[in-house]
């Protein structure tokens, strides 16, 4: 019988799930809403649900089930527990998942922060591939990041490294859902894009950010400025953790980076404008899109599983 382990990445909206092999081909998947307000309990007893569906699978297709990843939003303690979570999941702080699920499940699970296991399964599967040591950054409702070191993230004292997106980079700025104000997150999200484009009077671009980008490659003035400002915005900010890290590749993530190259172009050239001599010139420091699009975090949560249950 040949083994494989379970991913599970958990979102405000999504949970998407997956059995994985040993060498990382996706065999079985799944996507199923959230309904993260239903509460706690109920989102557990999906994440049991979802699991065990894919058990089943895996026996049907004859894999044995190493253990089960996790990637969900939210700063995730080293035990496995919820620090602290977002609006988008109610409750969750506070969960210990690793321990109720292990329970419901009766095998191993380990559990990380979503933007972990994105960066995870890039270095495993997509843009860092080749990349021991990357910095990665997802942008969306807010901004997670990860630093890669040695293949793995680097996860800090408590196990919550990664908070990019609650950098200050303006005092007494727009204020933030942490509780601060000038936050990162709250100029360069997909959420402060959106909010950008309302605040200009484009309440369609502000619903739907991909008309905004398809109304400046068609030359609109207006569409262009705010994206400059926007890719600006997220320069600060990247420039910041480049002189933090002086990293030899950038990893970017996100719905919003699939615009391609009319949004890494002006990100590049501020970059280059923003940081000091030879931190990302001489040669150019790779900034790169995410590859896996929203099969990177369960890819990265089965690397997870697959790592830990070896350790």
């Amino acid at each position: 019988m040949q083994q494989a382990v379970i991913g599970i990445d958990i979102g405000g909206t999504n949970i998407k799930a997956g059995v994985v092999t040993l060498k990382g081909e996706l065999i079985v998947e799944c996507t199923l809403p959230t309904y993260s307000k239903n509460g706690k309990e109920a989102l557990l007893n999906k994440i049991e649900e979802i699991a065990k569906n894919c058990l089943e699978e895996a026996i049907c297709s004859n894999f044995h089930i190493l253990a089960l990843g996790i990637g969900t939003a939210g700063f995730i303690n080293l035990e496995g527990e919820i620090g602290s979570a977002t609006a988008n999941l109610p409750d969750w702080k506070g969960t210990p998942l690793r321990a109720e699920l292990e329970k419901r499940i009766g095998i191993s699970v380990y559990v990380d922060n979503d933007v972990n296991m994105l960066a995870l399964g890039e270095r495993w599967q997509g843009a860092g591939k080749d990349l021991d040591h990357f910095l990665c950054v997802s942008l969306g409702t807010g901004i997670g990041g990860c630093l890669i070191l040695n293949g793995l993230p680097y996860r800090g004292r408590s196990g919550f490294a990664g908070a990019y997106g609650h950098q200050v980079i303006q005092m007494k700025g727009v204020p933030c859902t942490c509780g601060s104000a000038g936050c990162w997150e709250q100029y360069a999200s997909v959420t402060a894009l959106k909010r950008q484009a309302a605040e200009a009077g484009e309440k369609a671009w502000a619903e739907r950010p991909s008309l905004l980008f398809d109304e400046m490659r068609a030359d609109n003035k207006k569409a262009q400025d705010l994206i400059l400002q926007y890719t600006e915005y997220i320069a600060v900010g990247l420039s910041n953790l480049i002189h933090h890290f002086n990293p030899p590749a950038v990893i970017i993530g996100g719905a919003v980076t699939e615009q391609g190259d009319i949004l890494f172009q002006p990100i590049r050239s501020f970059v280059q404008k923003f940081t000091m001599d030879g931190f990302a010139d001489r040669p150019d420091v790779p900034i790169l899109p995410a590859r896996l699009g929203n099969k990177a975090g369960v890819i990265g949560a089965a690397k997870l599983a697959i790592a830990r249950s070896k350790a």
